[in-house]
């Protein structure tokens, strides 16, 4: 199948399930269990509506700019954390970096990146944020933590909601495993996807690169594979994000909060951002949706603190009900995986197109012309805000 350009992200899923190799596609596509968390998300975002309004001028292009974390960006939804996208295509982070940096939006460089964190920053220089995992080994989250001040990222995204990794039956029905185990099954399935298979002979493995350094002379994909199994360490509490509020100078948001009591909390130990999320489904199949657990967050956090969230946005729409859901910004991760897989490294800026266009039309056709600022309690934001309120 010949790439084309994106139409929905559903077309998307369904040509990058055609073009990459079955263990890989649903190693980005599968949930936990028996998926019921991963459709939970998607079933809320389809059962909330969208009110049009009538007899408003929208003959200008609806404003898409929103402001979150102390800047102003060209739309309101970035690309969340994504763990090994290389298995989609090839050079899957820089192309999502650089695509952000382009459209003004945030990225998220992973701890589990198939690039290293100092090279994404410098792919989107303005755009990135750098996710953290708290591992088995406090020297490699310190040292982590330090690469990505010395790297200059100002915001540092702390992963909460895997103290365990998820159950993920696609995963082992494939018997995928890194390092790959060349079976007959697994040669069959590179052998009837030779773009995918070529370009990443091309390309080399993936793997995950900001570790490689911690691997010693074990430099190897198993002595790798074995040391990102230990950043899902459950080490992480309370005192130990309190630790790292203190240490981390930049602004601090704790991603997979789904209870509100979790998020009062974090609000009141100087936490500037709280992301809801059940981390698409991939971890925990008992989960809520999202988009109900962000109702339940925004309602609990003290007014103006900010929210994002993440997990089953599949539209520009999705992206409207979740801002009208009391969301300060939205992530999507699948859905940029779906690109890469369908268009390869073009992928990703012609979702944020897609995005953004869909989005201005549902902000039409709701009879609104820029969106609703939200009061924020971020310290940088306060003072523009501030200063504009001034005159």
């Amino acid at each position: 199948m010949s790439p084309r350009a994106a139409i929905s992200v559903d077309d998307l899923r369904r040509q990058a399930r055609a073009r990459i190799p079955k263990f890989a596609f649903d190693f980005v596509d599968g949930g936990a269990g028996t998926e019921d968390g991963l459709a939970r998300n998607g079933d809320a975002f389809r059962d909330a509506c969208l009110v049009p309004r009538v007899l408003v001028n929208s003959a200008a292009p609806a404003n898409t700019r929103r402001a979150f974390l102390g800047r102003e960006w060209s739309v309101p939804f970035g690309i969340a954390p994504i763990g090994l996208p290389g298995l989609a295509w090839p050079g899957a982070d820089t192309a999502m970096a650089r695509a952000a940096q382009w459209a003004g939006a945030p990225f998220t460089a992973s701890t589990p990146a198939t690039t290293t964190l100092e090279d994404l920053k410098a792919a989107a220089p303005d755009s990135a944020f750098f996710q953290l995992y708290v591992g088995k080994s406090p020297e490699i989250t310190d040292d982590l933590i330090a690469r990505a001040e010395a790297a200059g990222y100002e915001t540092l995204v702390v992963t909460a909601d895997v103290p365990r990794p998820g159950k993920r039956l696609r995963d082992l029905r494939n018997g995928f495993a890194l390092p790959l185990r060349f079976t007959p099954r697994l040669l069959s399935d590179l052998a009837t996807h030779p773009a995918w298979s070529l370009a990443t002979l091309r390309h080399g493995a993936p793997r995950f690169a900001n570790l490689a350094r911690y691997a010693g002379d074990g430099t190897g994909a198993r002595s790798l594979a074995e040391l990102m199994a230990g950043q899902s360490s459950g080490r992480l509490d309370w005192d130990l994000l309190g630790r790292i509020r203190e240490r981390w100078r930049g602004t601090l948001v704790l991603k997979g909060v789904m209870h509100p009591e979790d998020a009062v909390r974090a609000a009141a130990q100087g936490v500037d951002a709280v992301q809801v999320s059940n981390h698409g489904g991939r971890q925990f199949n008992a989960a809520p949706a999202t988009l109900v657990a962000l109702r339940e967050v925004r309602a609990a956090v003290p007014p103006g603190f900010p929210v994002a969230v993440d997990g089953g946005v599949r539209s520009g729409e999705d992206v409207l009900k979740a801002l009208d859901a009391g969301a300060d910004f939205v992530f999507l991760g699948r859905p940029f995986l779906y690109a890469l897989g369908a268009l390869g490294t073009d992928g990703p800026a012609d979702l944020m197109t897609l995005l953004a266009a869909e989005l201005e039309v549902a902000m039409a056709q709701t009879g609104r012309q820029r969106l609703d600022p939200r009061r924020s309690t971020h310290k940088a934001e306060q003072r523009e805000q501030d200063l504009h309120a001034a005159g």
